[in-house]
């Protein structure tokens, strides 16, 4: 009988140029070669899976400068590769808006709503995280770890938008986060556009660690007016009157 193996898989999540992005590599050997997948590896005899999934990223896509690291799912489908059985603990890492990490050749950014062809059960990993990041904005501090240090109200509606699928509203979003004690004021501003207009003042979040914050509020798009209803035949007796 064949020993179980056991890897580590990382989706590495960022907002770039406007949308949610994931780090994938491509496969060098077989089985399905050519095909992208999920930075990772096996686990080490002497590693927990958390120093096993960070020594990796380091190893093998030269990703260090990771925000924010938490354990998403097991994966362990018997089929799920091609072999022996493996199965995959999973892990969602981001990396903040304004950090470029150098990568090697073979390792691109996809745009999660775009993803090439992904190896074995790699697109099932991605869509988990993706939906593990949409919920924990909802409820969660986790902003922290997709923006810059610093920003503006605009700059992080975009972030939060990318992140979410939909756009959100900037004023509501202040709303929310500072309700919440998210947000503090840096006290600077950034210079305004070519169109001119009031400065933007600069924010950062009070906490740059995960945190609860309101487990009953969630970012939803915004609701949109049903178009009115067609009217209403006339009545048989309303027609012979």
């Amino acid at each position: 009988m064949s020993e179980l193996g056991h890897e580590v898989l990382a989706a590495v999540l960022q907002v770039r140029s406007r949308s949610l992005q994931v780090l994938l590599w491509r496969r060098a050997r077989e089985p399905q070669v050519g095909r992208w997948s999920l930075p990772g590896g096996q686990l080490g005899a002497t590693e927990d899976i958390e120093a096993s999934v960070r020594r990796q990223l380091a190893e093998k896509v030269d990703v260090r400068q990771l925000s924010h690291v938490e354990q998403l799912a097991v994966f362990s489908a018997p089929d799920r590769v091609p072999g022996d059985r493996v199965i995959a603990s999973t892990f969602l890492a981001l990396v903040r808006s304004d950090n470029d990490p150098v990568i090697p050749d073979d390792t691109s950014w996809f745009p999660i709503d775009a993803l090439p062809d992904t190896a074995f059960d790699h697109q099932a990993v991605v869509l988990r995280a993706r939906d593990r990041l949409r919920s924990k904005l909802s409820y969660t501090n986790v902003g922290f770890a997709l923006a810059a240090p610093e920003f503006t109200v605009s700059a992080l509606r975009d972030v939060y938008s990318a992140a979410l699928g939909y756009r959100v509203s900037a004023t509501n979003l202040q709303r929310v986060l500072s309700r919440r004690g998210q947000l503090e004021p840096t006290g600077e501003t950034v210079p305004p556009g070519p169109s001119g207009g009031r400065p933007a003042a600069l924010f950062r979040f009070a906490r740059a660690s995960i945190q609860i914050t309101d487990p009953f509020a969630v970012f939803r798009p915004p609701a949109t007016t049903p178009p009115p209803a067609p009217p209403s035949p006339p009545t048989e007796s309303a027609s012979r009157a």
